[in-house]
């Protein structure tokens, strides 16, 4: 995901974002676990998108 893509969201758009990551990130942990998945690289990626995001909502809430 890029950074672009993420300052035109809203708030509310990008907190809902940050579910969806939340929920991804739980999913690909779930699967590494039981073994399901070896991809862990889809952890890291998402991980760092879950970063991303809490960033730019910080800027936005220190902006307002």
């Amino acid at each position: 995901m890029k950074i672009s893509e993420l300052r035109s969201k809203s708030a509310d758009e990008m907190k809902n974002e940050l579910q969806e990551l939340l929920k991804a990130q739980f999913g690909l942990r779930m699967q590494i676990a039981t073994q399901q998945s070896t991809k862990t690289d889809q952890l890291k990626k998402v991980r760092r998108d879950i970063a991303r995001v809490r960033t730019l909502i910080t800027e936005k809430a220190s902006q307002a």
